[in-house]
């Protein structure tokens, strides 16, 4: 049975990043949840560099992205990520209060896997993330190749 791969969150609001682990943690989710506060943060993770070049190896399961970050913001995140060959098939989903339709279409264009608006309300918001978790760290089958990915 293929190891738990862990969940990346980039965000850098304290109270979307407290919310966000209490309703991944209420899922009882068996993977790790990474931090990462901004942008850069993310790709040294998503990169082994940095203060991340001893992590494990291993991609996360999901990327969860806010849009809105101090360093790099999420576009420039996605960007990077679906054009290095080494870390586009990394489920990203962009996390965002954003309802701006150009941030929708650009994060497609640029190849999100998914574009969740966070809602306003507490219980929405708890529901959404649950949702995303279970599906992404439970139910989504990851590409073929990609299981050299998973921690050995």
């Amino acid at each position: 049975m293929p190891e738990l791969r862990p969940i990346l969150l980039v965000e850098d609001s304290p109270r979307d990043l407290e919310l966000t682990l209490a309703a991944l943690h209420k899922c009882q989710l068996a993977n790790e949840i990474v931090i990462a506060r901004d942008g850069a943060e993310a790709m040294e993770y998503l990169t082994s560099s940095g203060p991340h070049h001893t992590r494990s190896q291993g991609d996360p399961a999901v990327v969860l992205l806010d849009l809105k970050l101090p360093k790099m913001d999420g576009l420039e995140v996605l960007a990077r990520v679906k054009t290095d060959d080494r870390l586009r098939h990394i489920p990203i989903v962009m996390l965002t209060s954003s309802r701006e339709e150009q941030d929708l279409v650009r994060s497609y264009e640029l190849g999100v896997n998914a574009f969740v608006v966070k809602p306003v309300e507490f219980t929405e918001f708890f529901k959404a993330i649950q949702d995303l978790g279970v599906f992404w760290a439970l139910l989504n089958e990851p590409p073929p190749g990609s299981s050299r990915h998973a921690k050995s």
